[in-house]
């Protein structure tokens, strides 16, 4: 299985940036899918997940501020982040929902003041 996450950068707060992540040896269409975050000296917390069907969770940190979709006839889950704060700067990933799978090199998400 490999992951590949893309579309982090530098971003004033307030912006929006939006992360792809393209999956591939795995049925991508029946697992719940996840982004997770890992800041500078923290461990990495779970952001967000969507189910086969559409469903989706979020933190309470991000809620209302980030969106999750995956389209499953390109085995990509996407998250959309808007309002963006320096709270949220740290290194992005995605993953089954549980993080079965090898972690990929994530993506790098700044957030200047």
């Amino acid at each position: 299985v490999q992951l590949v996450e893309s579309g982090g950068g530098l971003v004033q707060a307030g912006g929006s940036l939006r992360l792809s992540c393209a999956a591939s040896g795995m049925i991508f269409s029946i697992n719940t899918m996840a982004w997770y975050r890992q800041a500078s000296g923290k461990q990495r917390e779970l952001v967000a997940r969507i189910t086969s069907g559409g469903s989706t969770v979020y933190a309470g940190s991000v809620h209302g501020r980030f969106t999750i979709s995956r389209d499953n006839a390109k085995n990509t889950v996407y998250l959309q982040m808007s309002s963006l704060k320096p709270e949220d700067t740290a290194v992005y990933y995605c993953n089954v929902y549980g993080g079965g799978y090898s972690w990929g090199q994530g993506t790098q998400v700044t957030v200047s003041s």
